[in-house]
C-alpha cells in the first residue's frame, strides 16, 4: 500500500508564530528518504497553513509526486493549473471547520465539478474526489471521469476512538459516548465492511481508491488490510509523532504498519 504524507501540519506550527520556521520545504528529502510514495498538501482558501509560496516551492523541488488538495474556488483552480501537480484531490471546505468534516457533495455540485475537472484534464492533471463512502458517490465519480476517489475515513476513526477511549483524536457527542461497547464494536465492523465492499465496487468500475482522514498508528491497520485500497494519505498523526521520534522515524513507523 502506498503512503502519501501530508505535511500541512509543519506549516500549522510555523503559522502559529507567523515566522519562517519550520519550513515545509525542508521535509521533502526526509519524506523521500523514509520511503513515502507521495507528498500531500492542502491549499485552503483561507491559507491557514500552506501558503501560495509553499505550494510553488514544493512543486518546484519535490522529487516525489505531489497530491494537492483544494476546493473548487476559481482562483485556486487557476493557480493549480499553473502549478501542475501530479494529482489534484477536490475537497469541500468550510471556513469555520477545524479540519475537513466530510466528503464532497457531488450531487449538488455537478456543474461546477464538470467544469473544474475539465480544466484539470486540459492541463493533464490527474483528478481525485474526496468522498464519503457511498455507492452513489462512487457512481457519480465514475460518471465525472476521474481516475481516483479518496474515501473520507472520519466516521471509522471516530468510532475507533470512542471504542478505545482515545477521545483526543475525535469529534464526539455525549450521546455517542453513552453507546455500549458492543454497539461500538458492531458499528466499527459495519464501517470496515462498507469500506471493503465499496472499494471493491470502485475498483470494478475502473477507479483507483485512496483513503484518509483521522488515520493514526492505532487505527490504521484494519484499513491497510483492505487490498482494494491502494493508498492512504496521513498527516497529523505522523507530524505529531515526529516531535518525539523525528520525521523520518515517524514515517518509517507508519510504513511498517502498512505492510500487508
Amino acid at each position: 500500500m502506498k503512503l502519501g504524507v501530508n505535511i500541512d501540519h509543519i506549516a500549522v506550527l510555523r503559522e502559529a508564530r507567523k515566522i519562517a520556521d519550520p519550513n515545509p520545504l525542508d521535509a521533502l528529502s526526509i519524506v523521500k528518504r523514509a520511503g513515502a510514495d507521495q507528498i500531500t498538501i492542502h491549499l485552503r482558501e483561507d491559507r491557514r497553513h500552506i501558503q501560495d509560496s509553499d505550494a510553488q516551492d514544493i512543486l518546484a523541488h519535490s522529487s516525489l509526486p505531489i497530491n494537492l488538495e483544494c476546493a473548487m474556488a476559481t482562483d485556486i483552480v487557476t493557480m493549480v493549473c499553473e502549478l501542475h501537480p501530479h494529482r489534484v484531490t477536490l475537497v469541500p471546505e468550510k471556513r469555520e471547520e477545524v479540519t475537513t468534516e466530510g466528503g464532497l457533495d457531488i450531487l449538488n455540485n455537478q456543474t461546477l465539478l464538470i467544469d473544474t475537472i475539465k480544466k484539470f484534464h486540459e492541463h493533464e492533471i490527474e483528478v481525485s474526489l474526496f468522498i464519503d463512502p457511498t455507492f452513489e458517490n462512487i457512481q457519480m465519480a465514475k460518471q465525472l471521469n476521474v481516475a481516483w476517489i479518496e474515501f473520507h475515513t472520519g466516521k471509522y476513526a471516530n468510532i475507533y476512538a470512542m471504542l478505545f477511549a482515545n477521545l483526543g483524536n475525535t469529534h464526539h457527542t455525549i450521546k455517542e459516548l453513552e453507546l455500549p461497547r458492543s454497539e461500538l464494536n458492531r458499528m466499527l465492523e459495519e464501517e470496515l465492511t462498507l469500506l471493503r465492499s465499496l472499494s471493491c465496487d470502485a475498483m470494478e468500475m475502473g477507479l483507483k481508491v485512496a483513503a484518509g482522514h483521522g488515520l493514526n498508528y492505532q487505527n490504521v491497520t484494519p484499513i491497510a488490510e483492505i487490498e482494494t485500497i491502494e493508498e492512504l494519505n496521513i498527516g497529523q498523526s505522523i507530524i505529531a509523532r515526529s516531535i518525539f521520534t523525528g520525521l523520518e522515524q515517524a514515517i518509517l513507523d507508519m510504513k511498517t504498519l502498512l505492510i500487508r
